[in-house]
């Protein structure tokens, strides 16, 4: 029973953990990494094609993006998500291939051009097509055996729809213990979705500290102050610019709209016009339309039974070419734009920036966490001036953010999560928030709980059964701070030694087999290293 740390330790982006237990090897996310990170991942200890299970938190791309890559790479186990997280995947992980492909094309015209070698995408449609018939969508609270030995439950952790904090238990060599990944935990009283269910026991939980050194504090009145957003923009003649990540904060945005417009809460502009500009969002939208009934809270549920779409309502437009995207601008007419990507690093948002940052009389309202490196970040932290299709834009619009929106628990909620169970835990490991924060969060649950808590660095390695550390890593600092929301580039070498690891793999499934049949398959083997052979 060992337990590898990844991805999203000491920083917040790229979920991945390595479960190695019961003959059996298992990721626990898989996310892409997206803003600057500080300290470099340690070298994945695991195969892709030799690699049995991955189990999901949720469909947010930091903690499932590169599942593409892993299917490229040679993955073919089973995928156990909840059924809501498996149908946005659906949309997620195809959008992600896209962008991969696009982007792949434009750096080739580029290097064409320059004479160069052409690039691959990190991944292609085909992959993501490919890794979504791996998906075994489950239910809340129902305990699923995945393996000999090892079983699962999927728990509602109240961060967006379908997200989950997972129960492990293990049973290896007569030693037996429970595991919880946390995933993201939910902030109380979201629109639409439950709050989080609390978990009662686990030997080791892993967990996430994205706000462990702050408190929201008070919950604000979000229809009220963005309606008094939308009345002071609208008077000045200028529109409002909403950067909202398509799958969860843009359905909560959307919801508080529909509430100002019925209520007629902005005062003068009762009939704003509000355009969705972003053909993932009205797709994840649409899936929020038609989900079970398992993920909405009360007032969401009496809403439907009175035949009230939650996130519908008159005004509403939707763009989904880029033709359409392009009109939006073209109007004068004040409006309300709402768009990905949530942190202003790739998609139709930056058009709308474009033709919106330099206007004095526009607003443009951030609702959602910005990671350090971003273009959001950067406005948020005053940016004068920023750089959009290798334009220089001035900033004179008004910069603001909605307060207490936020799709993850603060210290508060986080320490109310962790003191739910009923009997300390032997360790509790913190992951997925930034460098101070994950040791400062680590430190409180220390000092005010007891517990026996730490912030590991990637490339640490816990043995669950003995209890102790088998590698502590140190961290690794990028000696150049650089995106990684942009990472496209893939070697086709790297592709090929894939490829090799696949083979390996295969090779070990065909023990067993007839003689025969084992000669020919080496009979082929060798002959295509004799065509290859350097």
């Amino acid at each position: 029973m060992k337990l590898t740390f990844i991805g999203a330790n000491h920083e917040v982006t790229g979920s991945c953990h390595y479960l190695e237990t019961c003959g059996k090897k298992i990721i626990v996310d898989y996310g892409m990494e997206q803003g600057i990170n500080v300290f470099q991942n340690a070298p994945a200890p695991f195969s892709a094609a030799e690699t049995d299970i991955v189990l999901i938190t949720h469909a947010h791309i930091d903690h499932t993006g590169l599942l593409p890559l892993l299917f490229r790479q040679g993955f073919r186990g089973k995928i156990y998500a909840t059924s809501a997280t498996t149908e946005l995947c659906q949309i997620m992980l195809r959008d992600c291939a896209h962008i991969q492909e696009a982007d792949a094309e434009w750096i080739t015209r580029k290097h064409k051009r320059a004479g160069t070698e052409p690039v691959e995408p990190l991944f292609t449609m085909e992959d993501a097509e490919g890794v979504l018939k791996l998906f075994h969508p489950c239910h809340y609270g129902v305990q699923v055996s995945i393996a000999d030995g090892i079983s699962i439950r999927f728990i509602d952790a109240g961060h967006l729809l379908g997200s989950s904090s997972i129960e492990v238990w293990l049973n290896e060599d007569g030693v037996q213990k429970k595991l919880i990944f946390s995933g993201d935990i939910g902030n109380l009283n979201q629109p639409l979705i439950k709050n989080p269910t609390y978990p009662e026991t686990a030997d080791y939980v892993i967990m996430e500290s994205t706000y462990g050194d702050r408190s929201h504090g008070p919950k604000p009145d979000y229809e009220k102050n963005l309606a008094a957003i939308i009345e002071e923009t609208y008077a000045r003649g200028g529109n409002v610019v909403i950067p909202c990540f398509a799958v969860g904060r843009t359905q909560e945005v959307l919801y508080f709209l529909r509430k100002i417009r019925a209520d007629n809460m902005a005062k003068g502009f009762e009939n704003m016009e509000v355009w969705l500009d972003s053909p993932l969002a009205i797709e994840a939208t649409r899936i929020f339309d038609e989900q079970t009934r398992e993920c909405f809270d009360e007032e969401t549920l009496a809403l439907m039974d009175a035949g009230i779409n939650p996130l519908q309502f008159d005004g509403l437009r939707l763009a989904i070419t880029s033709d359409e995207s392009k009109l939006i601008n073209e109007d004068p007419a004040p409006k309300v734009i709402l768009s990905a990507s949530g942190m202003c690093d790739a998609g139709r948002i930056r058009h709308h920036l474009k033709h919106n940052l330099w206007r004095s009389d526009s607003t443009i309202v951030f609702a959602g966490y910005q990671a350090v490196g971003t273009l959001g970040r950067s406005l948020l932290d005053g940016a004068k001036d920023v750089r959009l299709f290798g334009e220089e834009i001035h900033v004179a619009a008004r910069i603001c953010r909605i307060d207490g929106i936020s799709g993850h628990a603060d210290r508060e909620g986080l320490l109310r999560w962790i003191s739910s169970f009923t009997e300390k835990p032997q360790k509790v490991f913190i992951v997925h928030g930034e460098d101070l924060t994950a040791d400062l969060f680590a430190s409180t649950l220390r000092s005010r709980l007891g517990l026996d808590a730490e912030a590991p660095y990637s490339g640490s390695v816990f043995d669950i059964a003995k209890g102790r550390w088998e590698v502590r890593a140190q961290p690794r600092r990028v000696e150049k701070l650089e995106s990684k929301s942009s990472s496209r580039a893939n070697t086709v070498f790297g592709r090929l030694v894939a490829a090799g690891q696949r083979l390996v793999a295969v090779i070990k499934q065909n023990e067993g087999v007839a003689n025969k049949d084992l000669a020919k398959f080496a009979d082929q083997i060798n002959a295509l290293c004799d065509k290859w052979q350097r």
